[in-house]
C-alpha cells in the first residue's frame, strides 16, 4: 500500500526495461511512485501486470512529462540511447539519472549531451536483483549530485533509496 502523498510521488520513466530496471521498478512502484517504461524489447506484457504504461519509443517517453528519467541501458548502449533522445520533447527541465556500475563514463557523455537545463544525478546501487531481494536495507547506494537544478526532485529520488535503507 503507498504510503506516500501525491506531493511526494514522481513520475518516473525507466529507459531499458530489463533485469535491472525491473528490480527497481518494483520497489519503486510499493513506494506509490508512477512509472513508466521503454526498452527496446517489447515489455508491454509485464509492464501491464506490473501497473507501468509501456512506451514502445523512447519520444512517447519524453512527451509524457516524467520528473525523472531512469536510465537502465547496459554501459555499451547508453551513448547510442541518450543521444538519439529528442531532447526538445521534454515538456520541462527533467531529472536524468543512470543506475550504471562505471561512474566516469556516464557522468560525462550525460554532461556532453544534456542541455545545461536538465539535471544529471550519477547512481551505483551496490545491490541487485539478487542481493536486493529481501530488501534495501543496510545495502550500500551511492551517488554522484553531478548537476542538480531542482533540488526538490533529487531529494525525492534519493528518498527512494535511503527510505528503503534503514
Amino acid at each position: 500500500q503507498p504510503t506516500m502523498s501525491s506531493s511526494e510521488s514522481l513520475k518516473i520513466g525507466i529507459v531499458g526495461f530489463g533485469t535491472f530496471g525491473q528490480f527497481l521498478a518494483n520497489t519503486m512502484i510499493k513506494q506509490g511512485h508512477t512509472l513508466t517504461a521503454t526498452s527496446r524489447t517489447d515489455y508491454s506484457q509485464l509492464c501491464l501486470q506490473m501497473g507501468i504504461h509501456f512506451f514502445r519509443d523512447v519520444t512517447a517517453l519524453l512527451e509524457a512529462d516524467m520528473d525523472v528519467i531512469l536510465l537502465c541501458t547496459s554501459i555499451s548502449s547508453l551513448s547510442e540511447v541518450v543521444g538519439s533522445m529528442p531532447l526538445t520533447c521534454l515538456k520541462r527541465p527533467t531529472l536524468f539519472v543512470d543506475v550504471l556500475s562505471v561512474k566516469e563514463h556516464p557522468r560525462n557523455l550525460l554532461l556532453r549531451v544534456l542541455p545545461e537545463e536538465l539535471d544529471i544525478l550519477c547512481t551505483h546501487p551496490m545491490f541487485g536483483p539478487v542481493s536486493g531481494k529481501n530488501g534495501w536495507q543496510n545495502l550500500t547506494f551511492m551517488y554522484d549530485r553531478v548537476r542538480i537544478n531542482d533540488e526538490a526532485t533529487c531529494s525525492k529520488f534519493l528518498q527512494i533509496f535511503s527510505s528503503e535503507v534503514s
